[in-house]
């Protein structure tokens, strides 16, 4: 399941946040590829250890748990900091698959990718090219978004970044652990929890059939959940 969360960044902050990525410690984006990917990844993204990007990692992680969407989607359990990255002059990363385990031993983090993100920090008009290519059982499914917005998407689907030919494209990315593993499970419940919010807005706040529904919601998340 493909989920567009719109506005997660307001534009003061994608502003704010472009502005202090100008004076971030940016290295080669091959410095985290995998053996594989390594070969086709060409990039540069914010070095982990720069505190810039860490303090805008952690303004981007708030959003996230502000976002009703964000959470009713991902169900979250752990989050891998949203890393920093550019394409420009050609740069482009292949065909490849997020890796399954990602650890983090000086942060002691260890995480099962069961979603991947990305957060679109500049505006389509400005660059050509770019554009987020996710793999489905449906064919290749093209992502290009307004500045602000977020798209996740399974971390097992393979996916690629075509090649910038004009201007600069920045983003975030993320993984994160899901409570619940079973993508078609997790994709049951977001509909469920969706469709209670919609219902939810037209009845009165004590309606029986709105909280049958919830019982139903938190009983299948008690049955689906690994923590």
């Amino acid at each position: 399941m493909l989920i567009v969360i719109e506005n997660l960044l307001s534009a003061d902050e994608v502003a704010q946040i472009n502005r202090q990525l100008e004076q971030a410690n940016w290295v080669d984006g091959a410095q985290s590829a995998g053996s594989r990917s390594i070969a086709v990844k060409q990039n540069l993204q914010v070095d982990r250890d720069c505190a810039v990007g860490a303090q805008l990692s952690n303004l981007i992680l708030r959003r996230l748990g502000e976002t009703p969407q964000f959470v009713s989607a991902s169900l979250a359990e752990k989050i891998w900091p949203p890393v920093f990255n550019r394409y420009a002059h050609g740069g482009h990363y292949g065909t490849h698959v997020d890796s399954a385990l990602m650890r983090d031993n000086a942060r002691g983090l260890t995480l099962r990718s069961d979603l991947s993100a990305t957060v679109f920090l500049t505006d389509p008009e400005s660059y050509e090219g770019g554009e987020l290519l996710i793999e489905n059982e449906f064919g290749a499914q093209g992502v290009k978004l307004a500045a602000g917005d977020m798209v996740l998407y399974p971390s097992s689907s393979l996916h690629q970044v075509t090649p910038v030919t004009a201007g600069e494209r920045t983003c975030a990315i993320l993984w994160l652990q899901s409570a619940v593993a079973d993508a078609a499970e997790r994709a049951m419940l977001y509909d469920l929890d969706q469709s209670i919010q919609a219902l939810s807005v037209a009845r009165a706040a004590d309606d029986p059939d709105i909280d049958r529904l919830i019982h139903v919601y938190h009983n299948l998340v008690r049955r689906w959940a690994q923590v």
